[in-house]
């Protein structure tokens, strides 16, 4: 459905953006934020979803300039470029610039909204943080959110998604998060593990991915989406 495009970064560099445009009556812009793992077939899948239900979606490759075109699988050789690239090699502060870049491309045209997973899940939190053009953001499992990220409060409706029984996010940092009590963000937590979105990892959980989008969805709707 959609196409990878090419997209001027604000520090110049061209990366690839995948662009669904929206099918139907238009909804708002969506800027989708992937795992580390890069804009895989995954991704883009996610991104053709949120296509069909009305948002005209963006969704940056953002270690092109470290590796272009990189895609990985979940382990080995893969999985381990992919934690070099998100840990070592590629600036976060660049993550959420590049973010920044896909909403302005998308504002002129109405509300715009962030969601991402993983490493995006981060990014899209800290946008709701920092960024003053999202109308809502939605993060999955995004391991920064209840560490580096917990304290300040979103600018805009925000809900964050964890697995209870995911290992890299302990439920101590969750239940942190939850304790601050944002006024305009939500946290739910679910009885899966880390990547439970995903249908190709071995942690994916229908039911919880299920439910996380229809709370997406609705978000984003209620936000004038």
């Amino acid at each position: 459905m959609g196409e990878m495009i090419r997209k001027v970064m604000d520090d110049g560099a061209e990366i690839a953006v995948y662009h669904a445009e929206a099918e139907g009556e238009r909804r708002g812009g969506l800027v989708l934020v992937q795992e580390i793992f890069g804009v895989t077939d995954h991704i883009r899948e996610l991104a053709d979803e949120y296509a069909a239900d009305g948002y005209e979606v963006l969704a940056p490759a953002l270690f092109d300039r470290e590796h272009p075109g990189f895609e990985s699988d979940y382990s080995g050789p893969g999985f381990e470029r992919a934690v070099q690239l998100a840990r070592e090699l590629h600036p976060f502060e660049q993550s959420l610039k590049d973010a920044q870049t896909c909403i302005d491309a998308l504002k002129a045209k109405g509300s715009v909204f962030i969601t991402g997973y993983c490493y995006g899940g981060s990014v899209a939190w800290r946008m709701a943080q920092i960024s003053p053009d999202l109308a809502a953001s939605s993060a999955y499992y995004g391991s920064l959110v209840p560490t580096m990220f917990r304290d300040e409060a979103p600018a805009c409706a925000a809900i964050a998604h964890f697995g209870r029984y995911d290992d890299g996010i302990p439920m101590e940092g969750v239940e942190a998060l939850i304790a601050m009590d944002h006024p305009a963000a939500q946290v739910f937590v679910y009885e899966a593990g880390h990547g439970f979105n995903s249908d190709r990892r071995k942690d994916y959980h229908e039911p919880s991915a299920e439910l996380a989008r229809e709370r997406t969805l609705m978000l984003f709707k209620a936000c004038g989406g």
